[in-house]
């Protein structure tokens, strides 16, 4: 068998193509493509958990296929969401809950939750409520024009070049996120924040003081969704993102445990900000012991002992570097292997016969561990 190593490899070299195969899996292509054709049309919790097969895609898509069963207790989930801090979602330890909330956000969306795009939809209602709050009719014509005139244009913005270059289309979504028409923006930086994104904490949208460039940030995030951030639709085109990834860290699994929590890691990592936050998701925690030699008894220990003892190892930091993020997954995968063989020790007298004894460490794990040390 493939050690644990090169078995992460084989599927991370080429991760669009890991995923482009598990998405023509014949039972993948039928869940996704009713998920896609049925996900549009609900409107409210109650036909989003009525309706078995699209509530279990979505579930499982953020890794909550165990919890599919509990219905009343994601109504509550996604009844409370997650803009008040003291909501259910945002007082669970698990994190999941609160990624499924805001996926399908049908306490800030309600009826339109699941075609709701922040560049359109959400951008549309800020200026109209913006209007509306300084004395313009909802009827009024030229409202209407302007509105009618971003919407059909909208699609066709492709990145931040596009929007800077249309004025109509920039002052429409300057003014829908409460920038005044008068105001004068230091053009520079308004750049910066829309290229940007939200996603790094250390990003310019994160780092002003002033929240609207964040908000824009966020409805028009080219950072993260490239030339499909004005047309992006999270509970449709995110969810099937996630549910492929998650069926193919399961099939992963199926041969390896090792390269499933590998995997997992890869994409999950990244997102942490606390080392508690970390230990707090027994997968990730795993993941850390095993890469730093720890024992799994570990685990009982107090929790700020832990923290104390990672801290000095490791840089949570580390994992929004690429790089360093692949560097600790080879040390993990290596360390997996040497506690978790993948291959058996055959003991029986003809297959010492049947070919030359190999003691110590395997060829193939030699070389893994070399790879360590570049």
């Amino acid at each position: 068998m493939i050690n644990t190593f090169t078995s992460y490899n084989l599927i991370n070299r080429d991760l669009s193509r890991s995923l482009e195969r598990v998405q023509s899996q014949p039972m993948v292509q039928r869940e996704t493509e009713y998920y896609q054709e049925n996900i549009g049309r609900v409107t409210s919790i109650e036909e989003f958990v009525n309706d078995d097969r699209l509530f279990r895609y979505a579930m499982k898509a953020h890794g909550l296929d165990d919890m599919a069963y509990a219905k009343a207790f994601m109504v509550k989930v996604l009844e409370e969401g997650i803009s008040d801090p003291d909501s259910f979602a945002n007082k669970l330890t698990d994190k999941r809950y609160v990624e499924f909330a805001r996926t399908y956000n049908f306490a800030a969306g309600g009826a339109d939750t699941t075609n709701y795009n922040p560049a359109q939809k959400g951008t549309v209602d800020k200026y109209l409520t913006r209007a509306i709050k300084n004395g313009t009719a909802p009827n009024d014509p030229a409202l209407i024009g302007s509105i009618n005139n971003y919407l059909a244009k909208i699609p066709d913005i492709k990145s931040v070049d596009d929007l800077m270059g249309d004025q109509d289309m920039l002052t429409f979504a300057l003014m829908a996120h409460g920038f005044e028409v008068d105001e004068v923006i230091d053009l520079k930086f308004l750049r910066s924040v829309l290229e940007g994104g939200i996603d790094d904490p250390e990003s310019p949208a994160n780092q002003t003081e002033d929240k609207r460039y964040r908000a824009l940030a966020e409805a028009f995030n080219f950072a993260r969704y490239g030339e499909d951030a004005t047309t992006y639709n999270i509970a449709n085109n995110l969810a099937v993102e996630r549910y492929v990834r998650q069926t193919l860290e399961e099939d992963a699994g199926r041969e390896n445990e090792g390269v499933r929590l590998a995997l997992y890691f890869q994409r999950k990592a990244p997102e942490f900000r606390s080392y508690y936050e970390l230990l707090a998701d027994k997968a990730i925690a795993q993941v850390v012991r095993t890469a730093l030699g720890f024992p799994a008894a570990l685990a009982q220990a107090d929790i700020d002992k832990q923290v104390e003892m990672i801290r000095e190892r490791i840089d949570i930091a580390d994992f929004r570097d690429p790089e360093k993020l692949e560097d600790f997954l080879k040390r993990f995968t290596t360390m997996w292997e040497l506690e978790n063989p993948t291959s058996s020790q055959q003991t029986s007298i003809a297959a010492l016969f049947s070919q030359p004894a190999e003691f110590g460490i395997s060829t193939d794990m030699l070389f893994t561990i070399a790879q360590l040390k570049r």
